[in-house]
């Protein structure tokens, strides 16, 4: 029987005076109870818009009816046809504005929990079946991946279930890219992605880490010496961006790249940690940044000790990150102080962050981005105490590639160009994901790996 009711059921999470100290994971999902209860509430639709929303069109309606008839594992063979990660996706996709704002239970009332179900299957088959997938037969093509990112390891395990000899190149000494060093432990458990990547060993899929593709080996050395006859590249966007502002390379001062990268990769909130942070227990930290990123660092910070401020140059309307971090964000103690934008981070005399000059912003016109436009308040200036800053205004590709691959062209700024199906200016070398389009969303980035793996499979098998 169908569920009318017009609020989605609420996911369980750590209570928030609790969470704000540990690193364990925020929301705690569906207990079986909820899944169905939250299952009932899809209407099965004739013409379904929510897989119109999803970047890599799953079969919503299919798998939220297994649920109703119990069938879990069903449920996750079925998301799993078009989606590598389901157990990643139904905990950091923005589905709220995908799949879920196409849903027609959001015309009266809130959408059916997409994401939240998603998730209870991916972690009931991951709790309940241990078997492997089975490796299939070769082909006898080769096929490399720079990067293990969400867009690499996409286009490696849709290739490798084809009977591609993949080969995952990972700069960094773990497989996982931004999934382990940019998403804290309390939105996504490291041992998710360790498992989703265990998955793809298992279907043949070889990973080479501390192997930095432009310094190690050479794109054109991948295809002439190493016999691989297409290469993807899905290096990501890891190059931070800055203000530019006086007082950047005092110490104390992070990029959010930086900062998150020693947390989630490198465990610096461990006590016995190889590469500590600054101590921040009682300490002032400002997060410069408004989107998810900006969330993650400031959460992380909050977790280490610290009293911890967004600063944010438009208003709360305007934050561009999901409004459920958000929300934990508040939740967790930590204080947005918005329209204000930094102009300058003053030291003390021994070279450390002592404070930031700010300055009062209001909103004008809107501009290219269509956001109202920030506009400085004259005479607005005022000194925010802080020991520790971090700048999270997002980030760029690496150049490393282009510079070492002549024949790849990029636009003017450092991403990528491809065609319509994904290749690059160079024949059979493909891109997709942040190296081309600068930083955006996991599924987004798997959007374009499943691109990447259809267009080299046609490539390859003469489509």
């Amino acid at each position: 029987m169908a569920n009318m009711s017009l609020k989605k059921n609420e996911m369980p999470s750590q209570d928030p005076n609790v969470r704000n100290k540990n690193f364990l994971e925020v929301a705690l999902g569906y207990t079986e109870e909820q899944a169905l209860d939250e299952a009932a509430r899809c209407l099965n639709c004739k013409n379904p818009q929510c897989v119109s929303g999803c970047p890599v069109q799953v079969k919503i309606p299919e798998f939220i009816k297994k649920i109703t008839e119990k069938d879990y594992e069903g449920a996750y063979q079925v998301i799993h046809e078009t989606s590598s990660l389901p157990a990643v996706c139904g905990r950091v996709c923005p589905q709220e504005t995908q799949c879920e704002c196409k849903c027609i239970r959001a015309i009266k009332g809130e959408p059916v929990g997409i994401g939240r179900l998603e998730r209870f299957v991916a972690d009931w088959h991951n709790a309940n079946v241990s078997e492997a997938p089975a490796k299939p037969a070769s082909n006898g093509h080769k096929v490399a991946v720079i990067g293990s990112g969400p867009s690499g390891l996409t286009c490696a395990g849709d290739l490798a279930k084809k009977g591609y000899e993949v080969t995952v190149f990972e700069a960094l000494h773990l497989a996982g890219g931004v999934l382990v060093y940019g998403i804290p432990e309390f939105r996504l458990p490291k041992s998710i992605v360790q498992k989703e990547v265990d998955g793809l060993k298992a279907l043949g899929v070889k990973i080479e880490t501390d192997m930095v593709v432009g310094r190690v080996v050479s794109i054109d050395e991948l295809m002439s010496e190493y016999g691989f006859e297409a290469v993807f590249i899905g290096s990501g966007a890891g190059l931070p961006m800055f203000m530019h502002i006086p007082g950047e390379n005092l110490c104390g001062v992070y990029s959010a790249n930086e900062f998150l990268t020693r947390i989630n990769l490198m465990k610096a909130y461990r006590e016995d940690a190889d590469t500590p942070l600054m101590d921040l227990r009682g300490k002032k930290v400002a997060v410069v940044g408004g989107g998810n990123v900006a969330m993650d660092a400031a959460r992380c910070s909050k977790r280490l000790g610290a009293e911890v401020y967004v600063v944010y140059r438009r208003g709360m309307e305007e934050l561009p990150a999901r409004h459920e971090e958000v929300e934990h964000a508040i939740e967790e103690g930590i204080v947005f102080k918005t329209l204000n934008n930094p102009v300058r981070i003053n030291g003390d005399d021994k070279g450390y962050v002592a404070s930031m000059t700010c300055i009062e912003m209001e909103l004008g016109e809107p501009d290219a981005s269509g956001r109202r436009r920030p506009i400085e308040k004259a005479g607005s200036e005022f000194d925010l105490e802080v020991d520790c800053v971090i700048m999270s205004l997002g980030t760029s590709p690496n150049p490393l590639i282009k510079n070492t691959t002549p024949g790849i062209e990029v636009n003017k700024k450092g991403g990528i160009i491809v065609n319509e199906a994904g290749m690059t200016s160079q024949q059979g070398v493909y891109a997709g994901g942040d190296a081309v389009t600068g930083a955006a969303t996991v599924i987004l980035a798997m959007g374009a790996g499943k691109l990447g793996a259809k267009s080299i499979d046609e490539q390859l098998s003469g489509k």
